[in-house]
């Protein structure tokens, strides 16, 4: 009778299939790292702080916010009022389109010219970040009465 290590080394045993093993730490940390970046990178900064009053244009005294009318402010005259549209893509005023980074030229024209009220129109889609650039340009030239509306075409 063989011996039972001749014996053992005769029978072929099943290979052991070696296993490697996924450790969730370092993923973990790469994860923790992106969050730290991301956060860091990012524009933590709100929309600057704007003043915003309900009321007709040229009625700053429209309501009192309890739903009682106040007394009635003058009409304002529709010629010292432009009218801009906002779009996604940009503005348009008095029927000419223009980009965003025209908004100051424009507000510095209206400046110019007397005009001190501005109605903006807002179209679908508009960023909010379009709103707010139009209303600090127009506030930094000195424009206050500015009137934002809904344009949805229904």
């Amino acid at each position: 009778m063989p011996a039972p290590a001749a014996r053992a080394a005769s029978i072929p045993l099943p290979a052991r299939r070696r296993r490697h093993g996924f450790s969730m730490t370092a993923m973990a940390d790469m994860l923790f790292q992106l969050l730290i970046f991301f956060m860091l990178s990012a524009n933590l900064a709100p929309f600057a702080m704007l003043e915003l009053r309900a009321g007709a244009l040229g009625a700053p005294g429209a309501g009192d916010g309890a739903g009682r009318a106040a007394t009635p402010a003058a009409v304002t005259d529709i010629r010292a009022t432009a009218v801009w549209t906002l779009t996604p893509e940009g503005l348009t005023a008095s029927g000419q389109r223009f980009g965003l980074d025209r908004v100051g030229l424009l507000a510095e024209a209206l400046r110019a010219q007397g005009t001190a009220n501005v109605l903006v129109v807002l179209r679908p889609e508009v960023p909010v970040q379009h709103v707010i650039t139009v209303l600090e340009t127009l506030s930094a030239q000195g424009i206050v009465s500015v009137q934002v509306a809904d344009g949805t075409i229904r």
